[in-house]
């Protein structure tokens, strides 16, 4: 296989949660400009629209919830109406409270991992039948720093990102051997709605910057080749692994 077509996604069709920001929005930017059909999916229908006019025709988008687990057969079936079941899933959809453990409530527990960690099993479950029946599948999670790291504010948050990464490997054990490879995305400090907090504090920003090893803090544009490989024929023989795009921030 030439080395341009490993990373292709051309002809593959991907639906991206949590699409009308951030890093989100990014995926579903370059899946499609990589010439996948691309699904997207998220709460706010105006940033959809957005998104939906900025790609073109290749794009289609689904205003819903995905952790309200009663519509979630609705949601499946809009999600494979434009362009069928999807080959590569990409859950960036995310909440975090930023609550201390004091101040944690069962409302803001239970939202938090609702979104961050059962709805991106119970989305892949519905979707990962047509993808083995094709032998052919990608798999694609957001975990975080928090996965291996305690952060202050963090306690819901980390619980759900820890969940991510054995979750990651566990739906890997279960669909692989049928060709659907699961792996998951580890980003470091990028600026989106959800590090905002960081980003409007800039002596915390370059503390965090200092922290990595390559000295500065992500920009959007440094998940692209992580994305693509992980959604690509180039990761055939990589599944239930967390690839840390952090610029080296958990290797010090």
């Amino acid at each position: 296989m030439a080395a341009q077509d490993l990373f292709s996604v051309s002809g593959r069709v991907a639906c991206v949660t949590g699409a009308s920001s951030g890093l989100g929005r990014r995926a579903a930017t370059v899946l499609a400009r990589a010439g996948a059909s691309v699904v997207g999916v998220a709460r706010r229908g105006e940033a959809l629209r957005d998104l939906r006019e900025e790609i073109g025709q290749n794009c289609a988008v689904v205003e819903a919830d995905i952790a309200n687990r009663d519509s979630l057969a609705q949601c499946v079936e809009q999600i494979a109406q434009p362009f069928g079941p999807p080959d590569i899933l990409v859950h960036a959809a995310g909440l975090n409270p930023r609550e201390m453990a004091g101040e944690v409530t069962s409302q803001g527990w239970d939202a938090t991992l609702a979104i961050n960690l059962s709805a991106p099993f119970f989305l892949s479950q519905q979707f990962a039948p047509a993808m083995q029946a094709k032998a052919w599948g990608r798999i694609v999670n957001f975990a975080s720093l928090q996965s291996f790291r305690a952060f202050p504010g963090g306690v819901a948050y980390g619980a759900s990102k820890g969940g991510v990464a054995q979750l990651t490997r566990a739906m890997a054990e279960a669909w692989s051997g049928k060709g659907v490879n699961v792996n998951a995305i580890g980003p470091g400090f990028f600026p989106t709605e959800l590090t905002a907090a960081v980003f409007d504090d800039p002596e915390r920003a370059a503390r965090n910057a200092a922290q990595t090893c390559v000295g500065r803090n992500g920009r959007p544009e440094d998940l692209d080749g992580p994305l693509l490989f992980l959604c690509s024929d180039a990761s055939r023989y990589v599944t239930g692994q967390i690839l840390m795009v952090d610029g080296g921030f958990t290797a010090k």
